[in-house]
C-alpha cells in the first residue's frame, strides 16, 4: 500500500514540476547490463583477476597502478572503457530525457558515474555534473599541461593474464603515461577543471531556479551509501528547495520522503508517463 502511495506521489511531483534535478549512482547502469561493483564479490565477479590478486575495487581503482603496473591498470580501465562504449543506455534514460524536454527549465544531471551514458542517451553536456569525472576523457599521469583529450581514438587490447598490450595510451604533449580523467581513490593527480566547470554551471542553474521560484522535483536513482556523494547532494538540494526527495534504489531507498525500493527502469515505468 505504502509503495503504491509513494509511486503516485512521485508521479504527481514529476508531472507538476517545472524543472527536474536528476541524480544517479552506479545502480542506474545495472538495467543496461553494467556491473555496479556492489560489495567485494560483485567486483570480483566482474574482474576475476582482481580476485586472484586479492584486490578490492578501492585498491584497484588507484592511480598508483599506472606507475607500478601500467599494463594491469590499463587492462582494468581499458576493459571498462570498451564496456561503457559498447553499452546502450536503458529505456529509463529516454523516459527521463522526454520528461525533461517537457519542462520549462529542463533538467540537470548530477552523477558519480563515469560511463557517459547520460550523454549517449541525448542529455546535454552543458546540463550535467560528473563528480568523479568521465572515462571518455584522458589526461597525463603527470598532468603536465592541465589538459584533457578525448579517448574516442583509444583502443586497449587485453592479453593473457589480464594485461593490456603495448603500446599503452600516452600523453600527446609529453609522452608520459595517459590515464582516464576519473577521480580514483587516493588520487592527488586528477585534473578537475572540467568537473569544476560543470559544478559552476549547476550552481548557476540552481540559483536561477531559486531566484525565479521554480517548482523543482528531485529524482535519485541507484545511489548507494558506501560513497554517499550523490545521496548527500540529493538531500541537500531537497532541503534547500523544501521538496520531497524521490529515492529509487532496490536495497537502499531509506532516508527519503518518497522511498521506491525498485530498479531504475521499473520505477520510471511507473512514475514517468
Amino acid at each position: 500500500m505504502k509503495l503504491t502511495e509513494n509511486l503516485q506521489k512521485a508521479k504527481q511531483l514529476l508531472a507538476e514540476a517545472d524543472a527536474i534535478f536528476i541524480t544517479a549512482g552506479a545502480g542506474m547502469g545495472v538495467d543496461s547490463g553494467l556491473p555496479d561493483f556492489r560489495g567485494v564479490e560483485g567486483f570480483w565477479n566482474a574482474y576475476p583477476k582482481a580476485k586472484e590478486l586479492g584486490l578490492r575495487f578501492e585498491e584497484m581503482a588507484n592511480p598508483e597502478w599506472f606507475e607500478s603496473d601500467p599494463q594491469l591498470a590499463w587492462a582494468f580501465y581499458g576493459h571498462r572503457l570498451h564496456l561503457y562504449r559498447d553499452t546502450k543506455p536503458h529505456k529509463g534514460f529516454e523516459k527521463l530525457l522526454e520528461l525533461s524536454n517537457t519542462k520549462k527549465y529542463g533538467s540537470f544531471v548530477f552523477t558519480s558515474n563515469v560511463d557517459g551514458q547520460f550523454q549517449k542517451a541525448g542529455f546535454s553536456e552543458e546540463k550535467m555534473m560528473e563528480c568523479h569525472g568521465n572515462i571518455h576523457h584522458l589526461q597525463c599521469i603527470d598532468n603536465c599541461q592541465g589538459m584533457l583529450w578525448s579517448s574516442d581514438d583509444t583502443f586497449v587490447e587485453i592479453g593473457e593474464g589480464f594485461k593490456a598490450k603495448e603500446p599503452l595510451p600516452a600523453c600527446p604533449f609529453c609522452g608520459a603515461m595517459a590515464r582516464p580523467n576519473i577521480l580514483m581513490f587516493g588520487d592527488y593527480g586528477w585534473e578537475y577543471a572540467r568537473t569544476d566547470g560543470q559544478r559552476e554551471r549547476l550552481g548557476l542553474w540552481i540559483e536561477k531556479l531559486e531566484c525565479e521560484g521554480v517548482k523543482l522535483a528531485i529524482v535519485e536513482m541507484g545511489a548507494g551509501t558506501s560513497v554517499p556523494t550523490v545521496r548527500n547532494t540529493s538531500e541537500q538540494i531537497a532541503q534547500r528547495f523544501d521538496v520531497p526527495l524521490i529515492r529509487i534504489n532496490p536495497r537502499e531507498s531509506f532516508a527519503a520522503e518518497i522511498e521506491l525500493p525498485m530498479g531504475a527502469v521499473e520505477a520510471l515505468d511507473h512514475i514517468v508517463p
